[in-house]
């Protein structure tokens, strides 16, 4: 036995306890939040390259048709800043460098910073596009945490203060009356599209933005259901820990008794007896059996006396040893794999399993079939009974606890178990009625959940 093996047998609870801290650690949901900041990021760079468009058109439409006095140089020294930032932007949420709100809120001062510096080339406070500030502290109130946004707020506004008293004279006021319409100057004018063209901005980047949120939101309410899914599981660990432990001392006891008593000639020598204690014995190793699965089950994703075997060979012994066990009506089982690989046996797949085969016989005694197959690197079990098929509701919650139809306290375990070993090993579980009657219960698990390279990487 290895070493895990070895803390496992001195004291189960720790053990499973650090395995629960352990799993905690990993599901901290830090890493959906800077996935959304990424998908954020994304949105922002698509916002500034409408920006340099937006911006290059303008001072195009200023210079050539209304011939404003403009610094081209050092506003189109600004506009190569702001490509270069969307480049580096684009670079860093490619990278898989984690994100948080502190990226998000520099890339907005930069693009408030650029901003001030082409409001203040071309007019300052008396260029309409001043009120595209605001579509910059709209941006860092849905993106940021409060704290950041009232920071970007206060700068921001220094920024407009600035802007009413310094500034580059472009003559504008010399435009007051050339507008395109005559009942309105041209300062009026570039107010409109301004509103217009936030406005626009707004509502496109808010309703992705929005989506980002959502989804987000989505994977958090996913992840607390699985921690509590997985707390679950270990509370059932424990407890099935304990219950093999407490049940272990006894049995031995009993073992020792019956060994004991094939030893007394009185005994051994009455044939009834002696074919009663050899029952006892057979009945007493099933039990040692099944607490030294509990404890296999209950302590590791992967058992601690996994053996090197083959696909072929696995599923095909553990047919044979769930048909031996169970001994039903007509078994149906067909090996579609052709291609095999070398993998190591799993304690807790077989258990899982084996729980797959027995709801199946339970629901129909008299038929199951069982087929398995190899997908590329997929391994499909498929699990068909002639049953009742699965009821609607059970459909809807399939894999949740104490879901079943056989109106017992504590029943509905299986499918649960069945669920949470797939999704620990990597692969999923979907049910369904048979159009015929009965139901399917498809298992699909990656093949590198079962190799030998990554067994050698767990050990």
């Amino acid at each position: 036995m290895s070493g895990a093996g070895l803390a496992w047998a001195a004291n189960p609870a720790q053990h499973l306890l650090r395995r629960w801290r352990s799993l905690k650690e990993r599901m901290r949901p830090d890493s959906i939040e800077q996935r959304t900041n990424t998908r954020n990021l994304k949105l922002l760079v698509s916002l500034r390259w409408l920006a340099v468009a937006g911006q290059i058109v303008t001072i195009a439409v200023a210079q050539q048709w209304l011939h404003l006095n403009l610094p081209l140089a050092q506003m189109g020294t600004v506009i190569l800043f702001l490509i270069g930032l969307n480049l580096a932007s684009l670079y860093l949420s490619r990278s898989n460098v984690p994100l948080r709100d502190a990226e998000l809120f520099v890339a907005l001062l930069l693009d408030v910073i650029a901003l001030t510096v082409q409001l203040y080339l071309s007019g300052g406070a008396t260029n309409p596009f001043i009120a595209l500030f605001l579509l910059q502290i709209i941006l860092g109130a849905v993106l940021l945490r409060p704290r950041w946004t009232w920071t970007l707020f206060g700068v921001t506004s220094m920024c407009f203060l600035g802007l009413m008293h310094y500034y580059r004279d472009v003559g504008l006021e010399h435009y007051a009356a050339s507008g395109i319409f005559s009942f309105v100057d041209l300062r009026v004018e570039g107010s409109f599209v301004s509103f217009v063209l936030a406005s626009v901005l707004l509502i496109f980047f808010l309703s992705r933005i929005n989506r980002n949120l959502r989804e987000r939101d989505r994977r958090l309410s996913d992840l607390r259901q699985q921690r509590a899914e997985e707390e679950h599981i270990v509370r059932m660990g424990l407890l099935a820990s304990g219950a093999a432990h407490e049940l272990g001392t006894p049995l031995a006891t009993l073992s020792v008794i019956v060994n004991e008593w094939r030893r007394i000639p009185e005994l051994a020598g009455n044939s009834e007896i002696a074919a009663d204690i050899r029952d006892m014995q057979q009945a007493l190793g099933r039990c040692k059996q099944i607490v030294s699965r509990v404890l296999l089950t209950a302590g590791q994703a992967r058992g601690e006396e996994a053996e090197r075997t083959t696909l072929i060979g696995f599923f095909d012994r553990v047919v044979a040893d769930w048909r031996a066990g169970r001994s039903p009506n007509h078994l149906e089982y067909t090996n579609y794999i052709l291609d095999d690989a070398v993998i190591v046996s799993e304690t807790v797949l077989i258990q899982a399993l084996f729980n797959a085969f027995d709801n199946a016989l339970e629901a129909s005694p008299d038929w199951v079939s069982i087929t398995i197959a190899r997908d590329q690197e997929w391994v499909v079990i498929e699990v068909r009974d002639r049953g009742p098929g699965f009821a609607p509701h059970i459909l809807a919650n399939f894999g949740k606890p104490y879901q079943s139809t056989k109106g017992r306290d504590g029943r509905g375990l299986g499918l649960f178990l069945i669920v949470n070993v797939m999704r620990k090993l990597g692969g999923y579980v979907t049910p369904s009625n048979r159009p015929e009657g009965g139901a399917t219960v498809t298992m699909r698990l990656p093949l590198e959940a079962l190799s030998l390279e990554d067994r050698r990487h767990d050990l």
